[in-house]
């Protein structure tokens, strides 16, 4: 069973396939769990310091790394290409919180402000993005197999970091950390495109959609190198400010709505 599981030998089980209602119904489980408990979490420590808040993110932090170093470690013990390493870098948008939560967690000042805006932007998108929209891993695996398992927890801590951050208000989303929070994801972005083109590999997705919804992007342009990655980008860029005016509008209404029963009163 538990060859069958990691899958060493190859699986005798074929892949239920992406959007079967067994990938739905896994997928679905492990955020909900991942939701309940960050609504649970994050309005028992909303009114907490700062400090007990951030033990919550301190735990996050090392499960996401732990597990994704098992996940790591084992895929390049099980398999016999030595070049297997290059193909478990942390350059995939979901990847970027297996650094940024930790910072969110663990660093100080202003470059935790920014690691805490960072994982409450693409947190849940990194969550929904690797569960519901992995098309390639539930075409490739079975449901239950660890190379699912493993994915769909590690994006489910990513999307509770999210979550988390936002319902017990640890975000600052101040307008002066856009630009170290556009800054955050270019670099990843710049260092997965050269990374690519080394080891001709798809990381942030730059090079094709790869059975992802950046597919209809790269329909779009026709597969044009140049274009379709530029795209990608520009997309996170207008996703990074809509998410702040979504949150500017929302809060801002809610400021209103306090100040006016105060007035009443």
């Amino acid at each position: 069973m538990l060859n069958e599981f990691m899958g060493i030998n190859g699986f005798s089980r074929p892949a239920e396939g992406a959007m079967s209602w067994q990938h739905l119904t896994f997928v679905s489980s492990l955020v909900l769990v991942m939701a309940v408990l960050a609504f649970w979490l994050g309005n028992k420590n909303k009114k907490r310091s700062f400090q007990e808040k951030n033990r919550v993110l301190i735990v996050a932090a090392l499960m996401i790394d732990i597990f994704e170093l098992i996940k790591i470690s084992i895929n390049i013990s099980t398999n016999n290409d030595p070049m297997a390493w290059t193909r478990e870098l942390p350059l995939f948008l979901c990847s970027i919180q297996l650094i940024t939560l930790p910072l969110a967690a663990f660093s100080k000042g202003r470059l935790k402000e920014a690691a805490l805006d960072f994982v409450s932007i693409f947190g849940m998108l990194g969550a929904i993005l690797g569960t519901y929209c992995a098309t390639q891993n539930y075409n490739a695996y079975p449901v239950l197999s660890f190379p699912n398992v493993i994915s769909g927890i590690t994006h489910c801590i990513s999307g509770f970091g999210s979550l988390y951050i936002l319902i017990s208000r640890m975000t600052s989303m101040k307008k002066e950390n856009i630009p170290l929070t556009f800054s955050i994801l270019l670099s990843f972005c710049v260092t997965a495109y050269v990374v690519n083109h080394l080891v001709d590999y798809n990381y942030m997705f730059l090079v094709k959609g790869d059975g992802t919804p950046y597919d209809i992007l790269y329909n779009l342009v026709k597969g044009n190198p140049v274009l379709y990655p530029l795209g990608v980008v520009v997309l996170f860029l207008i996703y990074i400010v809509a998410f702040y005016a979504v949150f500017y509008l929302v809060t801002g209404k809610r400021k209103q709505k306090v100040t006016e029963a105060q007035a009443v009163r």
